[in-house]
């Protein structure tokens, strides 16, 4: 049998450098704000996300479609496509469908009702009860809001600034054609979403104000 080969001084210190390389513990941690891709926010809501992608965000409800008549179904899908088509190579979009967990009291006042002192508040009241029975039998508890974010290529925040707000501008009239309630979203409330999205304390909300504006890290 032959007698297994004795290893040298430096194939001894190449093997211990190698199991201390694989063993580090040192290496950086990183955090939830690493791996949100973007470089900086603005107040009004523009966002960097590359050295020349500058991006902004509506929110906008949902729309009747499936009690709607065979007719007005038509002109939905005809004005939806019309929407779609809106946007050519120069300007990217994503649509997001967020579902977000929330606690009883929560979306309790998201579908409370308040009286207007007006002859309608009988109806008012009536439907928020109808809501509210059905919150008791048991709603899953998500909380559904819907987003369109669209963006383009700029050399700085001077050039993208005003092609953002013409787009804006259009989309939201796109969506009033359509009978969509929609609204853009400022700096805060796009830091809001993704600091809901990534499930954050409730105790972080509150670095984002006042802070003067505003890098991931």
């Amino acid at each position: 049998m032959s007698e297994k080969k004795k290893l040298t001084r430096t194939e001894r210190k190449q093997i211990e450098a190698a199991i201390a390389r694989a063993n580090r513990t040192d290496k950086k941690e990183k955090s939830a704000q690493d791996s949100i891709p973007y470089q900086r926010m603005w107040p009004d809501g523009i966002c960097r996300v590359t050295n020349t992608r500058y991006t902004k965000t509506i929110q906008y409800q949902d729309i009747n479609y499936q009690l709607s008549q065979n007719e007005d179904k038509t002109a939905i899908f005809e004005a939806w496509c019309d929407f779609l088509n809106y946007f050519d190579s120069s300007v990217q979009f994503q649509l997001s469908f967020v579902n977000l967990s929330a606690s009883q009291e929560t979306f309790a006042r998201s579908i409370s009702i308040p009286p207007c002192g007006d002859e309608f508040d009988g109806i008012r009241a009536e439907y928020a009860g109808m809501l509210q029975n059905q919150l008791a039998r048991g709603n899953n508890g998500l909380i559904k809001t819907k987003y369109l974010t669209f963006g383009v290529e700029a050399d700085n925040l001077r050039a993208a600034k005003p092609r953002l707000e013409r787009i804006e501008t259009d989309l939201l009239n796109n969506f009033k054609r359509l009978g969509v309630v929609a609204a853009p979203l400022n700096g805060f409330e796009r830091l809001h979403v993704m600091h809901d999205i990534c499930g954050w304390t409730s105790r972080s909300r509150s670095a984002f104000r006042g802070t003067g504006w505003l890098p991931p890290g």
